[in-house]
């Protein structure tokens, strides 16, 4: 069948379906299903259609009015890491690193509105013209960006982030030499002290991915306390594991609950260590202070273009929410992150770790970074993948103390 017939196919089983739906009762999602196959297999006695179309059409019509429609097939795809919805009519999609346009669209403004408005409500958020903005989640936990008119000048804008359904490990990571196992058995020592680790890199560079691998190391016995905006870490294997996630304020402007909230709430929670999704504002400073106060083994991340421009960018955060000397938020942070990773998307569109730096310390007004692994370009293959290979400096670790403590060997 041509895409035209089946679009007006889909159109016509749609209104039938809806027509002979029972709305006073409730109907779930396999007695829609049965429903729909009825109508198209009477459908197919007035008209020739296929084995093959059959199914194509009871498919569509069901994630027309059960799923995301035309979204739900991009969704199941596992090899789509990102979709991309500028308008009912302009979709891209990234896949195996490359972002691509594709010919599906949506019948209307009006029905991606119903697909974005379907996605916000599941978790108990909103999205208007009065406040057009949202981040939220799918039910797997692939992260959404909402971005409605008026601000959005080309239609409603939906931005989703695919995470897979088994997250990826440290050795998929060596496998996909985004790092080297012996780096790998160096970060696995230093989860294991309770090092305080800040994983830092510019947008789809990897840091989500990164930071689930990392959580592997977490001893299994640990209470673990995990803080996000939109919940996407899939911790796995901890049993004592407590997962929040924030409010938005309702349509009277009430009910807020924010980063800053969670994390003071949490360490009234008992936790061993505390896991911060990204650090994005005024956040930073109680993230800070829960590092400083006991709370060593914890993990964040956040957007930056290296370890130097991390500790800039933590610095202004914390004065976005509070009036602190300079001096005293660089000993503040200098005194609680221990390690900083910086991942990077390079030109192949591969996702490296570039740097691995240790917080050195405070002295004479800057914070000293030791950079102890740092990625070296080798040239290009024949494909044009970038070689390379993260290598040890001549520099030596010097806060092992977190390992003696641990009674962990270090060979740094």
């Amino acid at each position: 069948m041509e895409a035209r017939d089946v679009e007006g196919l889909v159109k016509e089983i749609k209104q039938t379906v809806r027509e002979s739906m029972d709305y006073a009762k409730d109907t779930d999602s396999k007695e829609v299903l049965e429903l729909i196959t009825r109508v198209v297999f009477e459908k197919s006695k007035t008209r020739y259609i296929g084995a093959t179309d059959k199914y194509s059409l009871i498919y569509a019509v069901y994630n027309s009015i059960c799923g995301l429609d035309v979204l739900q097939p991009l969704i199941e795809d596992e090899e789509i890491t990102e979709i991309m919805i500028n308008g009912p009519e302009t979709i891209f999609i990234e896949k195996q690193g490359r972002i691509n346009q594709i010919e599906t669209s949506f019948d209307s403004k009006e029905k991606l509105e119903d697909v974005i408005q379907s996605i916000v409500s599941r978790v108990n958020r909103s999205v208007n013209e009065s406040s057009p903005i949202v981040d939220a989640r799918l039910n797997d936990g692939s992260r959404v960006s909402v971005v409605l008119p008026p601000i959005a000048l080309n239609g409603p804008i939906l931005t989703i982030r695919k995470f897979p359904k088994n997250p990826m490990t440290m050795a998929d990571l060596v496998r996909s030499n985004s790092l080297s196992a012996e780096v790998a058995k160096v970060l696995e020592r230093m989860v294991k002290a309770r090092y305080n680790i800040f994983i830092c890199g510019g947008t789809g560079s990897g840091k989500t991915t990164f930071l689930n691998a990392l959580s592997d190391f977490i001893p299994k016995d640990e209470r673990i306390i995990t803080i996000e905006d939109s919940a996407e870490l899939q911790i796995q294997g901890i049993e004592n594991l407590v997962r929040l996630e924030v409010r938005n304020a309702n349509t009277e402007g009430k009910g807020e609950i924010t980063i800053r909230d969670l994390i003071r709430t949490s360490l009234r929670m008992r936790p061993e260590r505390i896991v911060v999704g990204e650090v994005r504002g005024a956040e930073a400073l109680d993230m800070l202070q829960a590092m400083n106060t006991g709370h060593d083994g914890s993990l964040s991340t956040g957007h930056a273009n290296s370890p130097n421009d991390m500790l800039s960018r933590l610095e202004t955060m914390v004065l976005c929410g509070a009036v602190i000397p300079i001096e005293a938020i660089r000993q503040q942070i200098a005194s609680a992150i221990d390690i900083i990773i910086h991942l990077a998307r390079l030109r192949d569109k591969s996702r490296r770790v570039v740097e691995i730096a240790e917080v050195e310390g405070y002295s004479e007004g800057i914070i000293k970074l030791n950079t102890l692994y740092s990625f070296e370009e080798e040239g290009e293959t024949q494909d044009k993948k970038i070689a390379g290979t993260l290598r040890r400096t001549a520099n030596q670790m010097q806060n092992i103390s977190k390992y003696r403590m641990a009674g962990i060997p270090h060979s740094l």
